[in-house]
C-alpha cells in the first residue's frame, strides 16, 4: 500500500468539525490514500492568510480513524505549512485538501477564507491544492450532508491525482470548490469564475453586557505577529469602547458564469484561483479515465 497517494487535509473550523471529520471518513474509505491531517485545534474561521510567526505552534496527536492527525494551535495557513515541511510527517504529500468548511466561499470571500488559505498556502508551495466549502443553510442543512459533499467531491481528487502521477497536472495548481445547499440533488460539476459577492459588513458599538454570545468572525488581515484581529474580552476599563460588526446586506454583482452565481443554482462549482480553465475544462467536459474508471468501481 506504499504506492498510495498521500493527502494532507486541514481546515479553518478546527479539527472537530464534523465537515472536517467526513471528509476524511470519506477519504479513508476509499483505502486509495494515506491520509494525514493537521488542522487547527479550536475555529478559525475568516482568518485569511494570517501565519504566526514569534511564537511555537502547540501541536498534539489525535485519534481519527484511518488517518495520522495532529491539532495545532496555528491558522490555517501554518497547519497546512507544518504539514508539507517534512517537520510533523515524514513524507511530503501528493495534494492538500483543505475543509470541508461550513458555509460557501464565493466572490470576494475568498480573498477572508481561512479555508482558502489552507490551499493557496500549498499552491505558495507549488503543492497541487484544493479548498472545499458546503453552501450550510440553517434549518435546512444537516452534518450527514458533509458526507455527500465529501463523496461530491471524489472523482475531481481521484482525477488531480491521476494527473499527478502521470505529471500530466498542470503546476501550482489551486482551485476552490463550491457545493451547493441541496447537495443529493446537485446539477453537476461547473467550471466557474471567482464573482464578486460580498457581505456588506458595518460595526455597533456595544456594552458589556451585550456582547454574549459568539462573534461573527474573527479577521486577521496581515500574516505577521503585529497584525490586528478582533478580540472578545469579558471585562473592559470605564473608558473602553466596544464595537462588534454587523451584516448591513449583501452585493451580488450581475456577471455571467460566477461562483455564487452557479452554487445558487445548484451547481458544484469548481473555480480556478490560477491558470488551470484551459485543463479544468477539457477534463470537465471529457472526463479523463480515472473518472470513469472511479464511477465504475463505485
Amino acid at each position: 500500500m506504499e504506492n498510495r497517494p498521500t493527502i494532507l487535509v486541514t481546515n479553518d473550523d478546527g479539527i472537530d468539525a464534523p465537515g472536517l471529520q467526513a471528509l476524511v471518513r470519506v477519504l479513508v474509505s476509499t483505502q486509495r490514500y494515506n491520509v494525514q491531517v493537521c488542522a487547527p485545534d479550536s475555529e478559525k474561521s475568516a482568518v485569511s492568510h494570517c501565519i504566526t510567526w514569534r511564537h511555537p505552534l502547540t501541536v498534539k496527536q489525535v485519534h481519527i480513524d484511518g488517518a495520522t492527525a495532529f491539532a495545532a494551535s496555528g491558522t490555517p495557513a501554518d497547519c497546512t505549512s507544518l504539514g508539507i515541511s517534512k517537520a510533523l510527517f515524514p513524507s511530503i504529500a501528493d495534494l492538500v485538501v483543505s475543509g470541508i468548511n461550513m458555509g460557501s466561499n464565493c466572490g470576494y470571500h475568498i480573498i477572508y477564507s481561512g479555508t482558502v488559505a489552507g490551499a493557496r498556502e500549498a499552491f505558495f508551495n507549488d503543492l497541487p491544492s484544493v479548498s472545499i466549502s458546503y453552501d450550510w443553510v440553517g434549518g435546512k442543512s444537516s452534518v450527514d450532508d458533509y458526507t455527500l459533499a465529501a463523496e461530491a467531491c471524489l472523482p475531481i481528487i481521484s482525477a488531480i491525482l491521476a494527473e499527478i502521477r502521470n505529471q500530466a497536472y498542470p503546476q501550482k495548481c489551486f482551485l476552490n470548490i463550491d457545493l451547493p445547499t441541496d447537495v443529493a440533488n446537485n446539477k453537476g460539476y461547473r467550471l466557474t469564475k471567482q464573482g464578486k459577492s460580498i457581505f456588506r459588513m458595518g460595526w455597533k458599538q456595544v456594552t458589556s453586557d451585550m456582547q454574549g454570545g459568539k462573534m461573527l468572525s474573527t479577521m486577521t488581515m496581515e500574516a505577521n505577529s503585529e497584525a490586528s484581529a478582533e478580540t472578545e474580552t469579558s471585562a473592559t476599563l470605564p473608558d473602553n469602547l466596544l464595537f462588534k460588526r454587523e451584516v448591513k446586506g449583501a452585493y451580488v454583482d450581475e456577471e455571467v458564469d460566477t461562483d455564487y452565481q452557479y452554487v445558487r443554482e445548484g451547481y458544484i462549482t469548481v473555480t480556478p484561483l490560477a491558470a488551470l480553465s484551459l485543463w479544468l475544462n477539457m477534463l470537465l467536459h471529457h472526463p479523463c479515465d480515472a473518472i470513469k474508471n472511479f464511477k465504475r468501481a463505485r
